[in-house]
């Protein structure tokens, strides 16, 4: 109990959100990797609102020092889980922008990424949960800001390297808008039955998020 109360001051003390430091030497790079394992499964049992640092301690079979000796509370590792799930998404986005030649594959390339982001959520019900809890957080919400920062870049190179005589301005504001409805898309899909989430971006590629091509000429 006095090594609980001591490590809940110490953590008190400094900002939330970041992991505390990630370990290099091996065995302390299992103890990390097991405390994920631990919070993902915790959190798709319960989700990650129920988290609980003494649940993560208990089964993963750590202190209460060990665990915030790299996390200095909850919202730290689930920013840690957000941020490892992102990165495969930002890899599928890349993948499928690199395949882009022209404002027809373009369009092909961004219904592909909502079919890979929409099978993606569904078989990760953690990230789902996490990506839910967005709404509420604020940590969250700037880790998801970021995110989606990334793929609006990624996006807006593609659209300055086939239409290099529109002002930058405007095809950053179209990248933008252009993932903010491919995100809304998907989240609206995920919040449906397997069936009618299948419909709804099937809908959704049918739609095109914006015809860019026309919108641009």
């Amino acid at each position: 109990m006095a090594e609980e109360v001591i490590a809940r001051r110490r953590r008190q003390q400094e900002p939330t959100g970041q992991p505390r430091r990630i370990p290099s030497q091996q065995r302390g790079r299992e103890r990390f990797e097991r405390i994920l394992t631990v919070a993902s499964a915790l959190i798709e049992k319960n989700g990650s609102d129920a988290l609980k640092m003494s649940e993560i301690v208990e089964k993963a079979e750590i202190s209460f020092g060990a665990l915030y000796q790299y996390f200095p509370d909850k919202t730290s590792i689930i920013r840690t889980l957000a941020e490892r799930f992102n990165e495969q998404g930002r890899q599928c986005v890349a993948d499928e922008l690199a395949k882009v030649t022209d404002a027809d594959n373009l369009q092909t390339a961004l219904g592909v990424i909502a079919d890979e982001y929409y099978a993606f959520f569904r078989r990760e019900p953690v990230m789902r949960d996490i990506w839910h809890a967005t709404h509420t957080d604020k940590l969250l919400q700037q880790v998801d800001a970021e995110d989606m920062e990334f793929h609006a870049q990624a996006l807006f190179s593609v659209l300055k390297q086939l239409w290099p005589k529109r002002a930058e301005p405007e095809l950053l504001a179209i990248a933008r808008l252009t993932m903010q409805l491919l995100a809304a898309a998907v989240r609206y899909a995920v919040s449906l039955d397997e069936k009618e989430g299948a419909q709804a971006i099937a809908l959704f590629r049918k739609m095109q998020v914006a015809d860019i091509g026309r919108l641009l000429g």
